[in-house]
């Protein structure tokens, strides 16, 4: 853990109680924490309590479930739901619903890992590059099995080689390459923004009082709530690309 960052009190908690059973996960897998006192970071126990949340909330939502008298949460989730599937259906003409689930899943996820960095005491840990990376690689190994999936392993790479076959000497290192890309891509834009716009929140707070941070608070929320959506967008575009079928 870098020296100036400082703890947050979820990670004192799991430092004080599970220091011992991180460390011999980490020394198991030949990655020796740097303090083993102090082997929990905050990205980490904010994942972890991010995760906790969103199980509780769908474990409530569904023991409310009713088609005659929804709720306020069941409408707000069939609401995103429908969100999410409409722009599933408009990037992949068939078979869309089989994505959603993953596409959804990282919808909220992203989304709730950027907001709750607005709650006094919390931070986001889309604000470690490790986060983001993670679910970039996630996403990146996601379209390429759907694409082998759908399509076979053969007539998936051949994708890669173009459309005619004196250009694929050509067409193969650059689909190599832009593929390679993307999942820096969407590391570098989502801590970026989430890490610009913590900071500036935080700036803010400690000058002034009331209105501009509340300003500020206000952005950060909006930014939170961009960024999952180009997150999920990008996603979207490349399964597109990888399960769809040449004419």
């Amino acid at each position: 853990m870098p020296e100036h960052e400082v703890d947050l009190w979820t990670t004192k908690l799991f430092n004080q109680f599970l220091a011992g059973p991180l460390d011999s996960l980490l020394n198991a897998i030949g990655r020796p924490p740097e303090n083993p006192a102090r082997p929990w970071e905050n990205w980490i126990t904010m994942e972890i309590l991010v995760v906790v949340i969103i199980m509780v909330l769908f474990a409530l939502l569904r023991s409310r479930l009713s088609a005659d008298k929804p709720g306020r949460l069941q409408l707000t989730f069939e609401a995103i739901y429908g969100f999410i599937s409409g722009q599933a259906h408009d990037a992949v003409e068939h078979g869309a619903n089989k994505y959603v689930s993953f596409i959804g899943t990282l919808f909220i996820f992203v989304l709730f890992m950027n907001l709750i960095g607005v709650i006094p005491g919390f931070e986001s840990p889309t604000m470690t590059p490790a986060v983001p990376a993670g679910l970039a690689i996630a996403v990146f190994f996601y379209y390429h099995s759907m694409g082998v999936r759908e399509q076979g392993a053969g007539r998936y790479l051949a994708h890669f080689a173009g459309p005619m076959p004196w250009l694929a000497p050509l067409m193969i290192p650059i689909e190599f390459i832009s593929h390679l890309a993307r999942p820096l891509s969407l590391t570098i834009r989502l801590y970026a923004n989430m890490f610009a716009g913590e900071m500036v929140t935080v700036t803010f707070l400690s000058l002034t009082y009331l209105v501009l941070p509340a300003v500020f608070m206000g952005l950060h929320v909006f930014v939170a709530f961009l960024q999952a959506f180009i997150f999920m967008l990008l996603t979207v575009i490349y399964v597109s690309g990888a399960v769809a079928h040449e004419h």
